[in-house]
């Protein structure tokens, strides 16, 4: 692995979309364990913190911060994510259409967002704007270049280099950011960036919750 490092309902459409964003890799990540990526920052999030997984597939990471005690928001399209999450306690899952559909999580605002395997790059003001003062934006998705690993190809659901640097870097204070291929749990190349929001004149705590 080689990586560049600085230490950014109207169910019938939502059917229809769906259907047509198959280039997409969304069903299958949430059947795989949670993204290495993530794990390296989920032990920032106390107990009892607000955490919404957005496009959260079948829940891998719903189920990761509900088991660290967290109350868990998970948002997708596809009804079978909250089928999945229907026994898993303390998360509350809402299908709902992120691309077609009004931002659902207006005047509402978490602790941690997670977003993985999912661009629409809209959202990225949004996801900023809903981070709680010292929260924190955890983002990990597919770059240009992972064309030849295998879906997605189409260039609209792929990051460009630095992307998501120059989009949250304004927005909030980037803690880490990496882009370059990883083999687990599969070849990808990625981008992923993790940055909080900062509270006021507060010092960032760079070993909270560790």
């Amino acid at each position: 692995m080689w990586l560049r490092r600085r230490a950014t309902p109207a169910p019938a459409a939502a059917d229809e979309r769906l259907r047509g964003r198959a280039e997409k890799p969304r069903a299958e990540h949430g059947a795989e364990a949670p993204s290495p990526w993530v794990l390296r920052f989920a032990a920032r999030v106390p107990p009892g913190a607000r955490v919404l997984d957005v496009a959260c597939g079948r829940g891998r990471h719903a189920r990761l911060f509900s088991e660290q005690g967290c109350a868990v928001d998970a948002v997708d399209i596809d009804a079978e994510a909250g089928a999945s999450l229907a026994q898993v306690p303390g998360v509350s899952f809402l299908r709902a259409d992120l691309e077609g559909a009004p931002w659902p999580y207006a005047g509402r605002q978490f602790d941690a967002i997670i977003v993985t395997h999912y661009l629409h790059r809209p959202l990225f003001p949004l996801l900023a704007e809903a981070l709680a003062p010292g929260g924190m934006l955890i983002y990990e998705t597919f770059m240009v270049g992972h064309e030849r690993f295998g879906r997605p190809t189409n260039p609209a659901f792929l990051l460009r280099s630095r992307e998501l640097l120059d989009a949250f870097g304004p927005l909030l204070t980037v803690l880490a950011f990496e882009e370059g291929v990883v083999s687990l749990p599969r070849p990808a190349r990625v981008s992923r960036l993790c940055a909080v929001r900062a509270a006021g004149d507060a010092h960032l705590r760079l070993d909270a919750h560790r």
